[in-house]
């Protein structure tokens, strides 16, 4: 979840899609589900401790997770929990906070990984989400590859299904990084709604198609951006043939989103309705459990 280069814009409609240099297609039958969370649970309840797990505090190198971004991560149900009625709640408040790492920050959020619980190779990947609002306020569903430890970013790879930033109501990104395409080089690729309406006003699914050829972004099942693996060469790196986890958090600030104003309006929430992966009919799925 880096700074982004716009590359793209892309206008939508209930009925019309309107995109730059291609035609929108509707997506084929899904295949099989093999992963899932509908987030059923009880009211404050925390996620599926077998399913997720979470990353803390500011960042391994102290500077807001290589974004200056303002919140501490927590694991805290008073950041991440359940509502009672099948949705993840990703509450990013204004609070003073000093997290495990002695840091203190005046936000906090949450950041659900799949790390080391299903970490998936290709594949239909898509999550129902109903994003916030607000100037300074950057929600996203992304993947990481799941040899980051050992490699480092950006040689491991990163697949952005969705950012949005609150200063561009009606705009969602998706974009892919890795070496010679990382930060404000990322190839991305933006959906824009028509008419004024915002992502904050209700939930769309935002969804990758994965196969060792390319890569494919959807928005309610209208596609709007692919990236073909011939097309990285030089000192492009295709580096997105192994397991990637999952990601779903809300920043507050940051070198992108710019920093919340006086207009910023806290808590802010992000629901999620489900996370679901589907198997590509072309190539596996790779399970931890």
């Amino acid at each position: 979840m880096r700074k982004k280069l716009i590359f793209v814009c892309v206008a939508i409609s209930a009925s019309l899609i309107i995109a730059s240099s291609q035609t929108a297609n509707s997506k084929p039958q899904k295949p099989t589900l093999v992963w899932s969370d509908e987030f059923d649970g009880a009211t404050g309840t925390a996620p599926d401790p077998a399913k997720w797990g979470y990353d803390l505090g500011i960042g391994p190198g102290r500077d807001g997770w290589g974004n200056q971004e303002l919140q501490t991560y927590t694991n805290r149900t008073a950041n991440a929990s359940l509502d009672g009625e099948g949705h993840l709640v990703i509450k990013a408040n204004r609070e003073n906070f000093t997290g495990a790492d002695g840091f203190a920050r005046a936000y906090t959020s949450a950041r659900l990984i799949t790390k080391g619980k299903f970490e998936p190779t290709y594949g239909r990947i898509e999550a129902r989400i109903k994003v916030p609002f607000g100037q300074g306020i950057w929600p996203a569903f992304w993947m990481l590859g799941s040899n980051i430890t050992s490699v480092g970013w950006p040689a491991c790879g990163e697949i952005d299904v969705m950012e949005h930033i609150g200063r561009e109501p009606s705009t969602v990104y998706g974009t892919l990084h890795g070496p010679g395409f990382s930060g404000a080089q990322g190839l991305s690729d933006s959906l824009t709604l028509l008419d004024g309406k915002k992502f904050a006003d209700e939930f769309h699914i935002f969804e990758v198609e994965w196969n060792p050829r390319d890569i494919s972004f959807y928005v309610d099942g209208l596609h709007y951006h692919t990236r073909k693996s011939p097309e990285f060469t030089g000192n492009r790196q295709w580096v997105f043939d192994h397991p990637f986890y999952l990601l779903l958090n809300v920043a507050v600030g940051g070198q992108w989103p710019g920093n919340p104003d006086a207009t910023t309006v806290f808590p802010q929430t992000m629901m999620v309705d489900y996370v679901r992966v589907y198997s590509d009919l072309r190539a596996p799925i790779n399970r931890i459990r």
